[in-house]
């Protein structure tokens, strides 16, 4: 089962990214912007994804996927029920949340 721990891990391990509180729980930052923040009372973390990919995810995935109620849902915030996913699958949304608004230099190939 994945845990708080692989989900801080694998976001402070992409390139530039940190952890920072945001109102009283982490969240992961690449170049001042937040890309996922976590709920470590709840095996729940929110992703920041392009529109599309949160449309793909969320048909693909009910019950374990799903946007966030109101303005930041339709920006893109989701919410994701980690526990019931498998592990390659939530390294792939953090990496492509990461990806969204992380620098060009960045995420350049």
């Amino acid at each position: 089962m994945i845990s708080s721990d692989d989900i801080r891990a694998w976001a402070v391990g992409l390139p530039e990214s940190v952890e920072a509180d945001h109102h009283g729980f982490p969240s992961f930052r690449v170049a001042g912007k937040i890309f996922c923040t976590m709920r470590e009372a709840r095996p729940r973390m929110m992703v920041k994804l392009k529109p599309e990919h949160q449309h793909n995810f969320v048909e693909a995935h009910p019950g374990a996927i799903e946007p966030v109620p109101g303005y930041w849902g339709r920006k893109g915030a989701t919410y994701v029920e980690y526990a019931k996913l498998d592990p390659s699958l939530v390294y792939t949304l953090i990496e492509l949340a990461w990806a969204g608004v992380a620098p060009r230099r960045l995420t350049r190939s």
